[in-house]
């Protein structure tokens, strides 16, 4: 590259030289630019990804969290049954347990109540698609007692859609709206 710079250079000098009376020679040209630094002992980048990605790089932990919520959505009904681990049956924990191990080798707690002592606690404005996110239950009075996988958030309004195995419904995707889960919110936290 640096190459062609030089010669296409030279042969604009030379050109632009030669037109208005200018008499340096094609070693002077050449000595000149070698000073000015385009030649010698510097490295040339080599990465030109930014050129065709707009931008935007392919971020590992990206591709991680959509291999995950691929595999929490490949589940999408799957029935509800209390202490199931998957992978046709689930409860909540299970789900979320199941769906972690599976697509990323990753043990993140058996119960729920383990699932929310052993991760990373984040604040709700910090929530991004692949956490946790945790309410009570009718039986765990203010304790928790239900996890879900967050799937996006929305920092305007505060709300954000997760995927869980509810009892009633199986694997499915709820908002943060929703009566029954906005009163009995508890936290969210990362899996590291």
């Amino acid at each position: 590259m640096r190459k062609i710079f030089i010669c296409a250079f030279t042969f604009l000098c030379l050109s632009v030289g030669t037109t208005f009376g200018q008499t340096k020679s094609n070693q002077e040209v050449v000595d000149e630019l070698m000073s000015l630094g385009a030649g010698g002992d510097e490295e040339e980048i080599g990465n030109f990804d930014f050129l065709y990605t707009d931008g935007q790089t392919l971020n590992y932990d990206e591709l991680m969290t959509e291999n995950l919520l691929g595999e929490a959505f490949s589940h999408i009904g799957a029935r509800y049954v209390w202490g199931s681990k998957g992978p046709k049956t689930f409860d909540c924990s299970g789900f979320t347990s199941y769906v972690y191990k599976h697509q990323n080798n990753v043990w993140i707690g058996a119960s729920s109540r383990e699932q929310y002592a052993i991760n990373t606690p984040i604040k709700r404005s910090e929530m991004q698609a692949g956490d946790l996110v945790f309410f009570t239950s009718p039986r765990s009075g203010k304790g928790v007692g239900h996890v879900g996988i967050i799937l996006d958030y929305d920092p305007v309004s505060d709300t954000f859609h997760f995927i869980h195995a509810s009892t009633k419904q199986g694997v499915k995707i709820s908002k943060s709206t929703e009566g029954y889960y906005q009163r009995r919110y508890v936290g969210v936290r990362r899996v590291k």
